[in-house]
């Protein structure tokens, strides 16, 4: 089994690079492109896991440092799975996040507004890619299910967490302390099959 030193977090969103950091082991470094002046590449995947996929090659390119990247976005039942791969790209369509946010509860109450059958449900997936020197690459997705709050609520959490309410929860991503939403959101659940498939195959131990 490989001891690994250093990675690099491929990306600039530093709430991510945040979320991922916490996640590995404090032995290994942990680098940002910021740091190496490494631009983000576009995302042309049709897909999470083919942007993902493209983030990691593009930044071990760049870097020739073992590189994870992740695609995530918040998928919306009633609005036939937007913003979904679009995620971050709504946030600099409608300016920021937050207006993004009073975007999509707009959309939502209006898609519900004539319906008996109310329909809130949502989803947020994450897609993580982990990118190795012997030209292997590593891709596992964690899902959440859960549902679009009435309102913005919580300061905590980044991106679209003030509307996310997860299944078996009263309270938004963005009302959680750090260390409880960590244990149970879509970037632990996919890192926690990404470390299991390294160590099944004898990798890194992340």
């Amino acid at each position: 089994m490989k001891k690994l030193k250093k990675i690099l977090i491929g990306t600039h969103n530093q709430g991510k690079f945040r979320e991922i950091s916490n996640l590995l082991s404090k032995r290994i470094k942990k680098i940002s492109p910021i740091s190496l002046k490494i631009l983000s590449p576009k995302e042309t995947g049709k897909s999470f896991l083919a942007n993902s996929q493209l983030k990691a090659n593009y930044f071990y390119k760049k870097s020739k440092i073992v590189s994870i990247s992740d695609d995530s976005g918040l998928s919306i039942d009633c609005l036939n799975g937007k913003p979904g791969i679009f995620s971050a790209r709504w946030a600099k369509k409608y300016g920021n996040f937050h207006k993004a946010m009073k975007k999509i509860l707009y959309l939502v109450n209006k898609k519900n507004s004539k319906k008996k059958n109310k329909n809130f449900k949502a989803k947020f997936i994450c897609c993580l890619s982990l990118k190795i020197p012997n030209k292997k690459i590593f891709s596992v997705t964690g899902t959440v299910k859960g549902k679009i709050s009435s309102k913005i609520i919580g300061n905590k959490g980044f991106g679209y967490d003030p509307i996310f309410i997860p299944n078996k929860y009263i309270v938004t991503y963005g009302q959680m302390n750090r260390k409880k939403k960590m244990l149970i959101d879509h970037r632990f659940l996919a890192f926690k099959k990404l470390k299991k498939n390294l160590i099944f195959k004898k990798f890194f131990i992340l």
